[in-house]
């Protein structure tokens, strides 16, 4: 029997709709900060607080009505503060 390895998601190439690609993109994004935060947390903060400012502005200042729980706290704190804000 031969061992062919492990298979990532990427390595099959098979016809998603748009909803699971903006979930694999959003899976991927997270993982990717977990990796920042593990080598600098100061900086995925930094680009946590710039991405909630991002998604508020581009919702049209609705963000929070997106959120609940510990990120609804994160996103009140950082859009309170008017340098983030900016």
């Amino acid at each position: 029997m031969t061992d062919i390895g492990h298979l990532e998601d990427t390595d099959i190439d098979l016809a998603i709709d748009e909803g699971e690609a903006g979930e694999r993109r959003a899976t991927e994004l997270a993982n990717r900060l977990r990796m920042v935060a593990a080598e600098d947390p100061l900086l995925a903060q930094d680009l946590v607080e710039g991405l909630i400012v991002a998604l508020d502005r581009a919702m049209g200042g609705t963000i929070r009505e997106h959120l609940e729980g510990p990120a609804l706290g994160v996103a009140d704190k950082v859009l309170a503060d008017p340098e983030q804000a900016r």
